[in-house]
């Protein structure tokens, strides 16, 4: 199986529309007259998209039969961010497989799988004749959720504002689904803490921070 770039005499997708709702996509396309499968590739949105690949890979064959049956295809969205979906008119020659190439970007379409949320508790104890206090730092993940997504930071007098507020520490564990109780941490009497994403514009396309 391989890709054959797109020509007048060659079968093509055209009209591509795509919906979610409850995190499940449908696709929808004109057919031209004689294609019978497709097949469709599903990747992340601003990667690499399946054309660089050789062989290529990461494919799923839809008959027009299962198409007219389910009014579409259908797909779960257990992604976040944006998804790109590819739909390849299947053609054979020669007894090959090919996968036309469509270089306009008509077989083509970016959905958006959202946000998962993270949730936060920060506790704070101390003791009636104690200089520092016993922090419990909680994260509540709807997905798996690497260490290098958040950060954590100290401030002197008051929360800080921003990640660059105050004194950052990294976290040194990864986040799984469901709820996190990290280790207790000392501070001062008069420090406070917050969490923060280590890049806001970057994990903020994925996630959303949520205090609790």
């Amino acid at each position: 199986m391989r890709y054959i770039e797109h020509s007048p005499d060659l079968l093509a997708i055209t009209d591509i529309t795509s919906r979610v709702e409850d995190r499940t996509c449908t696709l929808r396309w004109r057919w031209p007259d004689g294609l019978q499968a497709v097949y469709i590739h599903k990747g992340p949105g601003g990667g690499d998209q399946p054309e660089e690949e050789s062989p290529p890979g990461g494919l799923k064959l839809y008959t027009r039969e299962e198409y007219k049956a389910g009014g579409g295809y259908h797909d779960r969205l257990e992604e976040i961010g944006l998804v790109v979906y590819t739909v390849f008119a299947r053609v054979t020659e020669n007894g090959e497989t090919l996968l036309v190439r469509q270089r306009d970007g008509a077989n083509r379409t970016t959905v958006s799988a959202g946000k998962a949320r993270i949730y936060y508790a920060i506790d704070r104890k101390r003791g009636l004749f104690r200089k520092e206090q016993t922090v419990h730092m909680t994260v509540t993940a709807e997905v798996p959720v690497g260490r290098e997504v958040l950060c954590y930071v100290k401030k002197r007098g008051g929360y800080p504002a921003d990640k660059e507020d105050g004194i950052l520490f990294p976290f040194v564990q990864d986040f799984a689904p469901g709820r996190n109780a990290l280790p207790p941490i000392e501070i001062g009497k008069d420090d406070h803490i917050r969490i923060f994403f280590t890049d806001g514009p970057k994990y903020g396309r994925y996630y959303e921070l949520v205090p609790e």
